[in-house]
């Protein structure tokens, strides 16, 4: 059987059981051709070339393992294979994290430039796996780099994703909720993708996103719950023309309801212009 072969069995497969999608995928066919081109170790940017591929016996055993525990287990595909692609970069991934699928990635490259401007400091909020922590210091290299999470196990993943792309001297990791072992610290950059699903939402999550940490998720009643935390002590923790980059899904219409008195702008993404907001300290008044 071909890899062309085995990525139709795939699909069926995929569809037949329902699987949710969202962790690196959005579909049955870009997930199978995942699997069966990590299985081959073939590039990801070379399906095409890769379909009259004949598997051998051992990639066919391996093809099949991973299909039926994709489907038994309802685990995220990225967990199943220890990895996760944000753009051009991988990162290492398993349960202790949520998969990487910031919108704040892209936004990375070049989107900030006219805002944020010389950054010689920047935090990444609520790190997870460092995958944020990590494009901090390659699109700013001449930056010091904190990176905080609560979770220990979150963090020792994120310690494993550094040395992958040898940042360990870079960017300091540091065990903290939220801001609470920050004390005076000050940044040019903050960004967050905290957790912001509301509470309505998480009773409807399908099995795939229950599967991830629960920490790294819920986000309170109105979803807003980190948020607030963010925004009380951003100022605190901003240089004079520092900037705070937030993620926050699709909560725009409670967050505008919550704080009317908020300039926020809205960064353009693939998802749309409603999904990660922007302040300069200048914005954010003294008391929240």
């Amino acid at each position: 059987m071909t890899l062309a072969d085995w990525l139709r069995y795939a699909v069926r497969r995929f569809r037949r059981a329902r699987l949710a999608f969202g962790h690196g995928t959005d579909n049955a066919y870009d997930e199978a051709a995942w699997l069966l081109l990590h299985v081959t170790k073939r590039p990801y940017q070379d399906l095409s070339g890769a379909l009259p591929l004949a598997l051998t016996a051992a990639q066919q055993r391996r093809a099949l393992a991973l299909i039926e525990k994709r489907i038994a287990t309802r685990k995220p595909l990225a967990h199943l294979l220890r990895e996760a692609w944000l753009g051009k970069h991988r990162f290492y991934v398993d349960e202790r994290v949520i998969v990487p699928r910031s919108h704040i990635a892209e936004l990375l490259a070049d989107s900030l430039a006219p805002w944020a401007g010389q950054v010689r400091s920047a935090l990444d909020m609520c790190t997870g796996s460092g995958c944020l922590a990590v494009l901090l210091a390659l699109a700013y290299p001449r930056a010091r780099v904190d990176a905080v999470d609560v979770s220990p196990s979150a963090l020792a993943v994120a310690r494993r994703n550094l040395k992958d792309y040898g940042l360990q001297r870079r960017v300091q990791l540091l065990r903290s909720d939220l801001y609470a072992k920050l004390e005076n610290l000050r940044y040019d950059l903050i960004v967050a993708n905290p957790p912001y699903v509301d509470a309505r939402a998480m009773a409807r999550l399908p099995p795939e996103y229950r599967r991830e940490p629960r920490l790294a998720l819920a986000g309170g009643r109105d979803g807003l719950g980190f948020v607030r935390r963010i925004l009380a002590d951003a100022r605190r923790h901003l240089s004079p023309r520092g900037v705070l980059v937030v993620e926050i899904g699709n909560g725009r219409r409670a967050l505008e309801r919550a704080y009317p008195m908020l300039p926020f702008t809205w960064l353009e993404t693939g998802a749309g212009g409603d999904c990660v907001f922007l302040l300069t300290r200048a914005q954010l008044p003294a008391a929240l």
